[in-house]
């Protein structure tokens, strides 16, 4: 994914941010926290991965595919901003 050099250092600093929220969630079933305690944890970790994955589609859709805000077929252009955002809510 060569494009996303641009990205890289916003895409780093989310992965850094995930890695703590798994280690977190190793440190409460080390310690034997909750159920409830562990599984918002994890809620929390599915919720950045998934922000990750939709950024990183999104991405790969502006580049590789069809970029709505360059596109001139505004047909085209309005199926890529359709498919954006059907990424974003799916993967909310």
């Amino acid at each position: 994914m060569a494009h996303t050099h641009q990205q890289k250092p916003k895409l780093i600093a989310r992965l850094r941010r995930i890695r703590g929220q798994v280690e977190a969630v190793e440190r409460a079933l080390e310690e034997d926290r909750g159920c409830g305690e562990v599984l918002m944890l994890v809620a929390s970790l599915r919720g950045a991965v998934q922000g990750l994955s939709a950024e990183l589609l999104e991405e790969h859709i502006r580049h590789h595919v069809v970029n709505p805000e360059t596109e001139p077929d505004p047909g085209r252009a309005r199926a890529a901003a359709e498919l954006i955002e059907v990424v974003r809510t799916y993967l909310k």
